[in-house]
């Protein structure tokens, strides 16, 4: 049963079966005056949106890793912690990607928990002061900190926390190359392990999503073996040659243009980068 008091309180809500380790974290819990929401089934994003909560703990045996990526879309602001049995690298990569701020392996100590929950917690703070203090404009996009999302006009681009998150560094940057390891650190707060590739993977949402909504403009580019850069370019479509030669090429890509060139490999007026 959740716990009463003022507005300004931290709400969170304990999704597992462990009573257990349930009651010790809420004992911690009510020691720091948290509000608090025990539940033993993984509700629906618009339940927890009733509940108001900042943070969600949340074993993904009884919600699986999918719901986690849901409720990480539909709820940007919400930080989620996930506490499970022994798991592979794999799933708790996997968990992590999905929108997880961080990954607590059972057995564990309840005052472990809380402390890492207080952590994703403080960064989230720092993220989100940061944010809602600048809106970018780019291209045809306007990034709002106060939505945690980017618009091509009204039509927003569906941004994850961590998307959003990746855009805002990454345009911050002002043009210059973030390696993938500047990258990992600001956006999600640890040193990035080796053979790790949740930087490109939430490089391919990001871009999937800003074409959609700008298909015109390009926003972010790869430096091979680097890292990426944001830089708002629109898209040049080279004519065909006049004469027969271009309406035969025209007539076979049936009456299309031409698909805009591949990625940015260099910053304009800088040397090209080698291909790692």
């Amino acid at each position: 049963m959740a716990a009463t008091g003022s507005a300004s309180r931290v709400r969170v809500a304990l999704v597992d079966d462990d009573s257990g380790l349930i009651t010790l974290v809420e004992r911690r819990l009510q020691a720091l005056r948290w509000e608090r929401e025990v539940l033993t089934y993984a509700p629906g994003p618009d339940q927890l949106t009733a509940l108001r909560l900042n943070a969600l703990v949340i074993n993904p045996a009884l919600s699986g890793i999918d719901y986690i990526e849901r409720v990480a879309v539909a709820m940007p602001a919400l930080a989620i912690v996930v506490v499970a049995g022994p798991s592979s690298v794999a799933e708790r990569v996997h968990g992590l990607r999905a929108g997880a701020d961080d990954w607590v392996t059972k057995p564990c100590h309840p005052e472990e928990l809380v402390a890492r929950l207080q952590a994703v917690l403080r960064r989230r703070r720092v993220a989100t002061v940061a944010a809602g203090e600048e809106t970018i404009t780019a291209g045809e996009l306007t990034v709002r900190g106060d939505r945690f999302d980017a618009y091509a006009g009204d039509e927003p681009a569906g941004l994850s926390r961590k998307e959003y998150e990746l855009l805002r560094h990454l345009a911050a940057a002002d043009g210059r190359v973030l390696e993938r390891e500047q990258i990992y650190q600001r956006v999600w707060g640890y040193t990035m392990v080796r053979g790790d590739r949740s930087v490109d993977v939430f490089v391919r949402k990001l871009r999937t999503k800003l074409e959609r909504i700008s298909p015109g403009w390009r926003y972010v580019h790869t430096h091979f073996g680097i890292g990426y850069r944001f830089a708002p370019e629109p898209i040049e479509v080279e004519p065909p040659p006049p004469g027969p030669q271009g309406e035969e090429r025209q007539a076979r890509d049936g009456g299309q243009p031409p698909q805009a060139p591949g990625e940015s490999l260099s910053e304009p007026g800088s040397a090209r980068h080698a291909v790692a």
